[in-house]
């Protein structure tokens, strides 16, 4: 099996599932987005998961899975990412930061983005003034842009790019504003002895709840819902 298509709640669900199935890793493989999940500008989610497809070129692939002339065959049945009418070859990060920018000119603000790598992958970093209006609250307009950034972004890529956006270093002080309530709430449950349910977050709050409490010696905690109403448990820990 040289070529895989699967889908998932996110596209890096999709790859995932892609991933182990083929039982290789993601630099080997070529990925497609064939179809994005369905999501409204406002964060709202629908029932629509992602699809993607995974090839193995020819070099990545055991030799007994090789066609007999040794040629790689995958090119050919691989659809090429859509793409704008001045978008061949466009960098993908660039796409990103421009839309950003002219979503800041329609909302009345002059925005600038600068591109930085990082360990999670690539960070717009936004500046400007009236910033709020692009954060929202709570982030929740921010992250309605991150995922119509990595729309755009992934339009011109041919391999699946994540971009994280962040504007005036609000998701650093969201994740402190978040692992305090995490403490705060952990010493309730040790405490009282019983459970809390947060509100419903995204991925990455939850995360950060997580994290902050893994080694809490009186509490532990899981996820329990469905996406978008996924919220994180906090619980006595068992003696």
């Amino acid at each position: 099996m040289n070529k895989v298509v699967t889908s998932g709640k996110t596209i890096e669900d999709a790859v995932k599932q892609g991933l182990a199935m083929l039982g290789t890793t993601e630099d080997k493989v070529a990925v497609t987005v064939l179809e994005q999940p369905s999501r409204g500008f406002l964060g709202l989610i629908g029932t629509k998961p992602a699809k993607v497809e995974l090839s193995l070129p020819a070099a990545n692939r055991p030799e007994s899975e090789l066609p007999k002339e040794d040629q790689p065959v995958f090119h050919d049945t691989v659809p090429e990412p859509a793409r704008g009418e001045e978008g061949q070859g466009r960098d993908p990060y660039e796409a990103a930061a421009s839309f950003l920018r002219e979503v800041g000119e329609t909302m009345g603000l002059q925005l600038e983005v600068e591109i930085k790598k990082n360990r999670e992958g690539t960070l717009l970093d936004i500046s400007g003034s009236n910033l709020g209006l692009l954060i929202g609250r709570r982030g929740q307009t921010l992250d309605a842009l991150q995922y119509l950034a990595n729309i755009v972004a992934n339009r011109y890529s041919n391999s699946f790019v994540r971009l994280i956006l962040d504007a005036e270093n609000f998701r650093q002080r969201r994740k402190k504003t978040l692992e305090e309530l995490a403490e705060r709430l952990a010493a309730r449950v040790a405490r009282t002895g019983k459970e809390v349910a947060l509100e419903p977050m995204p991925p990455q709050e939850r995360k950060a709840i997580h994290a902050k409490l893994q080694n809490h010696p009186d509490v532990r905690t899981f996820s329990k819902g469905e996406e978008p109403n996924r919220r994180v448990v906090i619980t006595p820990r068992t003696k």
